[in-house]
């Protein structure tokens, strides 16, 4: 009973190997489409860069940059943001926290960005003072435009587009998690700008917050950035500019901000997502001549599968008829190597016969391709495939 169950064991080990194989390689998911430069589990995809994370809970992964660390070298990192500023005053170091000084007026990071995710600590001032927007009033401006708001609103009401994680002037939070006073607040922000191309916007931009890991703004659109007191339409944006942090008369106090830089979207010419037919077709051109040149390098059945692999990204004629030529050459060779090499000859055989099958099923060579079928009576011979 033992040897059978390891016989069950063993056969399964086989085939979970064999899919794991077809799946993490070519001629397996959907090929790329007109808005798609990859195909689905595409192994030329390019694979995501390593983040290393620390175990302390909010402290900066590795590729992030730092723009306050609680050290006179992180306040070093911001200058003020008035056009005279007053040389007596300026937000200081109080225990390792950056504190508005009120009066001394807004900051902002000498760092410039667009795109990106944020981490923001503070704290509001104790003992409470204050009510409404004169309670722990500060606010951080992403790019310097657009305002997510820091309010101590802890038992406090106020306008609901004013309120704590608000997008300021555009949208409420869709809850109040805010800790007591003299407890520290974290806000995690997803900050995506608008783009305007050719003088009219394609991507409203978006903001996406957490306050203390609960979900207050949920892909919210910019609607222009946002303001005080008259509603903010479409405008443009930099590419970058600074965070900026404001003095709204409030003693709050700021710890641990750091940044990381978001790629692209595809409207940016990036290259995941939706794409333009025009963007998409460009990146598949790129990726083909890519694999063209890596075949160069390959002999053999390597190199053969690898120009196959480049004609389901770009119909590329040279290459199409020196495939042809190869596939035609092996499958006319294929019920020797069979005979000869057995069940040898399996792996071979069949890798050949799926990447021929997948450029037929998908329309890249006709129905009824000959050595499509050649191949697959030698698989029905040898019974690695049962006869259809």
């Amino acid at each position: 009973m033992q040897a059978v169950k390891s016989l069950k064991t063993l056969a399964l080990l086989s085939l979970l190997a064999a899919f794991q194989a077809n799946a993490d390689g070519p001629f397996y998911g959907d090929p790329p489409d007109a808005n798609h430069p990859w195909g689905i589990h595409d192994p030329n995809r390019p694979q995501p860069a390593r983040v290393e994370v620390s175990d302390t809970p909010g402290a900066p992964p590795s590729d992030a940059i730092v723009l306050f660390d609680g050290t006179e070298k992180g306040l070093a990192n911001w200058e003020s943001d008035r056009q005279h500023p007053d040389p007596e005053k300026f937000w200081i170091l109080n225990d390792g926290t950056l504190q508005c000084v009120p009066g001394a007026g807004g900051i902002r990071s000498k760092q410039h960005f667009g795109d990106c995710q944020l981490h923001v600590e503070w704290t509001a001032p104790f003992p409470v003072k204050g009510s409404s927007q004169g309670r722990g009033n500060s606010g951080i401006f992403l790019m310097g435009m657009t305002e997510v708001q820091v309010l101590d609103n802890y038992n406090n009401p106020t306008y609901a587009d004013g309120f704590a994680g608000s997008i300021y002037g555009v949208n409420p939070p869709m809850a109040n998690s805010l800790r007591p006073p003299k407890q520290w607040n974290t806000y995690d922000i997803i900050f995506r700008r608008p783009v305007h191309k050719d003088g009219k916007e394609v991507d409203p931009g978006y903001m996406t917050v957490f306050i203390n890991g609960v979900l207050v703004q949920d892909h919210t659109p910019l609607e222009g950035g946002g303001g005080h007191h008259g509603r903010s339409k479409s405008k443009v944006f930099p590419e970058q500019g600074p965070l900026k942090l404001q003095d709204h008369g409030n003693n709050v106090r700021y710890r641990n901000i750091w940044y990381r830089p978001l790629p692209p979207r595809a409207v940016e010419g990036g290259t995941n997502g939706y794409l333009s037919e025009e963007a998409t077709m460009a990146k598949r051109a790129a990726i083909a001549a890519e694999i063209r040149e890596d075949a160069v390098k390959l002999k053999g059945n390597a190199k053969m599968l690898r120009m196959m692999e480049s004609l389901y990204y770009q119909k590329h004629q040279k290459t199409n008829d020196s495939v042809l030529t190869m596939v035609r050459a092996y499958a006319n060779a294929a019920p020797k190597l069979a005979a000869n090499k057995g069940d040898d000859a399996k792996g071979e055989i069949m890798q050949m016969h799926r990447a021929v099958q997948y450029l037929v099923r998908h329309g890249f060579w006709a129905e009824g391709f000959q050595p499509l079928a050649a191949l697959e009576a030698v698989a029905i011979e040898k019974e690695w495939v049962k006869k259809k």
